[in-house]
C-alpha cells in the first residue's frame, strides 16, 4: 500500500522538501501569472513562486473554517503537507505599527483558533506556526498590559491542537536569538502551553543565520527539558537569511538592502536541529512601507523579490 507523503509526515515525522505544500495561489504566483513577459519573471517563479512557502491566516481572512478547510484538502488530495501560519492574536504587533491587527476580543480570538483546530481536522497533519512575534513581544515594556491574557490565549490555542489536531506538528513561535535570553524564551514558553506543543519556531520574516538560530534554539530547548518538558524541537525561518542579518540590524528590520533568500524548505534528519528549515515569510512580500520597498505590510513587490534571489 503507498502511503501519501503528508500522512508519512504524520506517521513517522520525516519527510522530504518537496512533500511540503506549495500554494497555487500564493501573492508570487499570482505575480508570476499576471507578468509572462517581465524580464524578472523566470527567476521569481523558479526561484521564489515555485518553493513551498507557509499560507498565513488572519483577520483578514473571510471564513477561517472553510479557509483552513479547503486549503488542508487541496494539500492533502495532492499528497503534500501545508505549512500554515496563526497570526490573529488580539492587539497583535503591540510593539510596533507594520502589522497591526488581530481578533477583535480574547473571546473572538478562542473562537477563531478553536475554528482553525477544527477546520485542519483530526485525520491530516499540517505543520502549524502560531502567532510569530506574540511570546518574544512580552519581553518588552509595550506588551507588558497584554502578558496575562495572551499567554492564556496561546496556552487555549495549543490545547485546541492537541485535543482536536493531533496529528498536527504544532510550533510556538518565540522570536530569534537577539530578542530574549535562552532562559526568558523557555519562561514565556512553559507559561504559553508548549506542553502540548511539538516546539518552538526561530527566526520568522528575520535574516538570521541558519547556524545562530540553532545555537540557540539548543539552549532554549535545554532550559525547557531543566522545566520538566522534555525535548522540544523546533524550525527555523530560512527565507531571507541567506546573507544573514544587516550588518547595523537596529532599526533596519524592514526590508534592508542586500539581504537574500535562504536554503529550499527541508527535512533534517531524525534528531538533528533544527527539525525543518521552512519559509515562513513569503519572500518578496513588504515588511511595510520602508527599506527598498514602497509596498504597504504583505503586498508582493517583485523588484524586492527580485533583490532578494540576487542579494542586492
Amino acid at each position: 500500500m503507498r502511503i501519501l507523503p503528508a500522512l508519512l509526515l504524520a506517521v513517522t515525522g520525516i519527510a522530504h522538501a518537496a512533500d511540503f505544500y506549495g500554494d497555487p495561489n500564493s501573492e508570487a504566483q499570482k505575480w508570476v501569472k499576471a507578468h509572462p513577459s517581465d524580464g524578472r519573471v523566470n527567476d521569481i517563479r523558479d526561484r521564489i513562486a515555485n518553493q513551498p512557502g507557509a499560507r498565513w491566516f488572519g483577520d483578514w481572512t473571510t471564513d477561517i473554517g472553510a479557509d483552513v478547510a479547503g486549503y488542508v484538502g487541496r494539500a492533502t488530495a495532492a499528497g503534500r503537507t501545508p505549512v500554515l501560519v496563526a497570526y490573529n492574536i488580539p492587539n497583535r504587533d503591540c510593539g510596533g505599527e507594520e502589522s497591526s491587527g488581530g481578533a477583535a476580543s480574547a473571546a473572538a480570538y478562542r473562537d477563531w483558533i478553536s475554528t482553525f483546530a477544527s477546520a485542519v481536522g483530526a485525520t491530516r497533519s499540517a505543520v502549524i506556526v502560531l502567532e510569530p512575534d506574540a511570546l518574544a513581544d512580552l519581553g518588552g515594556t509595550k506588551c507588558e498590559s497584554l502578558k496575562a491574557t495572551r499567554l492564556s490565549l496561546l496556552a487555549y490555542a495549543t490545547e485546541q491542537f492537541k485535543k482536536k489536531s493531533p496529528l498536527s506538528k504544532v510550533y510556538l513561535d518565540i522570536g530569534h536569538s537577539s530578542w530574549l535570553s535562552a532562559a526568558q524564551a523557555a519562561d514565556l514558553l512553559g507559561q504559553a502551553g508548549i506542553k502540548d506543543a511539538r516546539g518552538f519556531s526561530l527566526n520568522v520574516s528575520n535574516f538570521k543565520t541558519t547556524q545562530t538560530e540553532t545555537t540557540y534554539g539548543k539552549a532554549v530547548a535545554a532550559e525547557l527539558a531543566k522545566r520538566g518538558f522534555g525535548t522540544k524541537t523546533f524550525v527555523v525561518d530560512t527565507s531571507r537569511n541567506g546573507n544573514g542579518p544587516p550588518p547595523v540590524y537596529e532599526g533596519n528590520w524592514c526590508n534592508p538592502s542586500a539581504r537574500k533568500i535562504g536554503v529550499a524548505p527541508s527535512i533534517s534528519p531524525a534528531g538533528e536541529s533544527p527539525e525543518m528549515r521552512l519559509w515562513l515569510k513569503n519572500p518578496g512580500l513588504s515588511d511595510g512601507q520602508c527599506g527598498t520597498s514602497a509596498a504597504k505590510a504583505g503586498i508582493f513587490d517583485p523588484e524586492l523579490a527580485y533583490k532578494l534571489i540576487h542579494g542586492y
